[in-house]
C-alpha cells in the first residue's frame, strides 16, 4: 500500500518539467518505432515484387514498335485537321442539296473539291446556315482517327518478330488554339521475345493552328450576318460599274446591252472582292488606294483573302429590261417642251445580285476556308440573320430551357434507339441530350416554343425530324424512325450501262435526296414512296446565232419642226451576241417507286433504266426534248 501511494505521489506531484520532458521521450520512441515498421515492409515489398512490377510505359525493346504507333496517330490527326481547314469544317460533308432558282447549291465547288456554304440560299429560296461548332469538329477529328487507326502500317515491324494487337478505339479530341490533343483509349498488345505490355491510354500532341483559324473564320462569319459588309460592296461595284438611278439631259432614248452590263458587274465584284484585306493582315495602312478596302473585324489578327470568280455559279437580273436590252426613255419632248430644251432621260433599274465569296484565313501554310453567299435584292443588302446557325448548338438558349419533357425513340420494330436530340425553334437548334441505349428514352428540359420540332439523329437511321405543337407544357413523345440503308446506284441508258453526266432525285413527302450521277453513286435510303427523277446529260455545241432587231421610236424632229412639238419615226439596230449551250438534256424520265424495308434491307444495288431522247440540234429541239422528258417512265430494280 504504502509503495503504491509513493508511486501516486511521484505521478500525482510531479515535477512539470520532468513530464513534460517524459512525453517528449515516448513520442519520439513511437515515431522512430512507426518509421523503422514501414521501412521494413517497403524492403519487404520490394523483394517480394521483384521480377513481377512493370512499368507504365513499354521497355526499349518495344518501343520502337510504339512509338511507330503513336505517329500513326500522329499523321491520322494531321490528315484529319487539314480536311476540316480545307473543308470549312467538315470531314463528312453535310447532304448535298442542289440548286433550284437560285444558283447555290449547299456546297461550292472550288478547283473540283465540295467545300459546304456556311450560308447559303436554297434553291427554294430559303434561307440557311450549316456552320460546325468546335466540339462538332472535335467528334468528327475523333470518329475519323478511329476509323483510320486499324489502317495504321505496321507491317514491317511484324517482320521484325513483334506481335500487335488492338483493341477498338476511342478517340477523344482537344482542338486548342495552336495544338490539338488527342486522347486515344484503346488496348494495344505488344509482344517481342517474351517481353509483353498492354496499353491502353495514348496521348499525342499536333501543332495545329485549327482552333485559332476556326475562331477566326467564325469571326468573321458573325461580323458578315450582323453588318453585311460584302454585300454593301457588291452595292457599290454595282453602282460604279452598271446603271442604276441617273438622270441624262437628252432628248433620244439611253439604251445598255445586258449582257454587257453583267459582264461589267462580275469583273467588278471578282476585282473588288480580291481586293478585301483584314485590318492587321498583310496590307499597307500607308497606301491611300488601300483604305477603302480594308475591314475592321475586332480580333481577327491572321491575313485573309476573299476570293470571287464569276466561273462560278451566280445569278444577275435586271428589271426593266426587254429581252438583253435594257432602255431609258426621255420625258419633256411632248408638245412645246422641246423649244426649252427640257429633254431628259431618267433610269432606275433594279437588280438581284447573288454570288458566292471563298473566305480564306491562313497563317504559314495552314489555310482555314469557308464559302458563304452574297445576296442583294432590289439593289439592297437582304435582312441580316441572327448568327445562331442551324446545326450548331448555341449553349446561349440552355438559360431557357425550362419545360421538362421525355422522348421516347424506337425502331420500326419497336426497339429501343440511342439517338441525339435537338430542338429546332424559331430558326435556331438547341442540343438537348441522347436517349438511352436500353429503353430509348430522354428526360430533359427543352425551352417553350410553340410549332417547334424535335430533331433526332442515329447511325444507319433516316434523320427525323417531327413538329410538335408546343413545348410549353410537360409532355412525353413517342418516335418512330426509320432505318436507312446505302445503296449503290447503277444507271442504264437504253439498257446499257451509262457512265455519263446525269442528275437523279430521289423525292418522297419527308425528304429530298439528289445525287450527281457518276462522281456520286451511292444513297441513304429509308422505306417510303419516292418519286425518281433522272436527267441524262450529254456536251453538245447548241449555237444561238448572234441576233439582230429593230427597235423603233418617235424622237423629236431636228430644226423649227422640234420647237412645236413635231416628231418623227428613228429606227435603230440592236444586236444580241451569240450563245453556246454546253450541257443538253438526251435522256431521262420520271418514276414513283415504294421501297419497301425488306428491299432495301436485302440488296445493295438499285438498277435504274432511263430511255435516250434525240440529240438536240437547235434550242427548239431542246425545248421539245424537254416536253418529251414528262411522258418517259424508268425502269427500277433492286437486287
Amino acid at each position: 500500500m504504502n509503495k503504491k501511494r509513493q508511486n501516486q505521489r511521484f505521478f500525482t506531484n510531479p515535477n512539470p518539467h520532468s513530464v513534460l520532458n517524459y512525453k517528449r521521450k515516448k513520442a519520439q520512441v513511437t515515431i522512430f518505432i512507426i518509421l523503422g515498421i514501414l521501412i521494413v515492409a517497403a524492403a519487404a515489398g520490394y523483394f517480394l515484387l521483384k521480377g513481377k512490377f512493370k512499368p507504365a510505359v513499354v521497355s526499349a525493346n518495344l518501343e520502337p514498335a510504339y512509338n511507330a504507333f503513336l505517329s500513326c496517330v500522329k499523321e491520322d490527326g494531321k490528315i484529319g485537321a487539314d480536311i476540316l481547314e480545307s473543308q470549312a469544317g467538315y470531314i463528312v460533308l453535310p447532304d448535298f442539296e442542289s440548286a433550284g432558282y437560285m444558283p447555290f447549291s449547299s456546297q461550292l465547288n472550288f478547283l473540283g473539291n465540295p467545300i459546304p456554304y456556311w450560308y447559303y440560299v436554297s434553291g427554294n429560296n430559303f434561307e440557311k446556315e450549316q456552320v460546325p461548332s468546335k466540339r462538332d469538329m472535335e467528334k468528327e477529328l475523333g470518329n475519323f482517327i478511329d476509323e483510320k487507326i486499324h489502317d495504321c502500317f505496321l507491317d514491317s515491324y511484324l517482320e521484325k518478330g513483334f506481335g500487335i494487337s488492338m483493341g477498338e478505339p476511342n478517340a477523344k479530341v482537344n482542338i486548342k488554339d495552336n495544338e490539338i490533343e488527342i486522347n486515344l483509349d484503346m488496348n494495344l498488345a505488344l509482344e517481342k521475345a517474351n517481353e509483353t505490355a498492354v496499353v491502353r491510354k495514348h496521348k499525342v500532341v499536333i501543332k495545329s493552328k485549327l482552333g485559332e483559324l476556326y475562331d477566326s473564320a467564325r469571326k468573321i462569319y458573325d461580323y458578315e450576318q450582323k453588318n453585311l459588309f460584302l454585300e454593301n460592296y457588291g452595292i457599290d461595284a454595282l453602282r460604279l460599274y452598271a446603271p442604276v438611278d441617273g438622270v441624262e439631259m437628252t432628248c433620244s432614248p439611253k439604251i445598255w446591252n445586258a449582257n454587257e452590263v453583267f459582264d461589267n458587274i462580275e469583273k467588278a465584284i471578282e476585282a473588288n472582292t480580291l481586293a478585301l484585306k483584314i485590318k492587321g493582315g498583310d496590307f499597307d495602312l500607308n497606301k491611300k488606294e488601300n483604305k477603302y478596302f480594308v475591314v475592321n473585324i475586332p480580333g481577327v489578327k491572321e491575313n485573309v483573302l476573299f476570293v470571287n470568280s464569276r466561273n462560278w455559279s451566280h445569278s444577275l437580273e435586271v428589271a426593266p429590261s426587254e429581252e438583253s436590252i435594257m432602255i431609258a426613255k426621255p420625258i419633256g419632248n411632248h408638245p412645246g417642251m422641246g423649244i426649252l430644251g427640257f429633254c431628259y432621260v431618267p433610269y432606275h433599274f433594279v437588280y438581284n445580285v447573288n454570288y458566292p465569296v471563298l473566305v480564306q484565313v491562313y497563317s504559314g501554310d495552314e489555310i482555314f476556308q469557308f464559302p458563304l453567299a452574297v445576296v442583294i435584292r432590289g439593289n439592297k443588302p437582304r435582312k441580316p440573320i441572327e448568327t445562331n446557325a442551324v446545326g450548331v448548338f448555341s449553349d446561349n438558349l440552355d438559360e431557357h430551357k425550362n419545360v421538362l419533357m421525355q422522348v421516347n425513340i424506337y425502331d420500326t420494330s419497336l426497339n429501343p434507339v440511342a439517338a441525339n436530340v435537338s430542338y429546332e425553334c424559331l430558326g435556331e437548334n438547341v442540343r438537348i441530350g441522347e436517349t438511352n441505349e436500353n429503353n430509348g428514352s430522354l428526360t430533359a428540359l427543352f425551352p417553350p416554343c410553340a410549332n417547334g420540332f424535335i430533331i433526332a439523329k442515329a447511325k444507319g437511321f433516316a434523320d427525323l425530324r417531327e413538329k410538335i405543337e408546343s413545348s410549353v407544357n410537360p409532355d412525353v413523345i413517342n418516335l418512330i424512325m426509320d432505318r436507312a440503308y446505302k445503296k449503290t446506284i447503277n444507271l442504264k441508258l437504253n439498257g446499257v450501262e451509262y457512265n455519263g453526266d446525269a442528275i437523279i432525285n430521289f423525292v418522297s413527302n419527308k425528304t429530298s435526296k439528289t445525287i450527281i450521277y457518276p462522281e456520286q453513286k451511292e444513297i441513304e435510303l429509308s422505306e417510303g414512296n419516292y418519286e425518281v427523277q433522272v436527267y441524262v446529260y450529254k456536251n453538245s455545241s447548241i449555237k444561238l446565232s448572234e441576233t439582230k432587231q429593230e427597235q423603233c421610236m418617235d424622237v423629236p424632229k431636228t430644226g423649227i419642226g422640234g420647237i412645236f412639238g413635231l416628231t418623227e419615226k428613228k429606227c435603230f439596230e440592236m444586236t444580241i451576241p451569240e450563245q453556246i449551250i454546253s450541257n443538253a438534256l438526251v435522256g431521262g424520265g420520271k418514276q414513283t417507286k415504294y421501297f419497301v424495308e425488306s428491299e432495301l434491307q436485302n440488296s445493295a444495288i438499285i438498277d435504274i433504266n432511263a430511255d435516250s431522247l434525240p440529240t438536240p440540234k437547235s434550242l427548239d429541239d431542246l425545248q421539245e426534248n424537254y416536253l418529251l422528258f414528262e411522258d418517259k417512265n424508268l425502269d427500277i430494280y433492286l437486287r
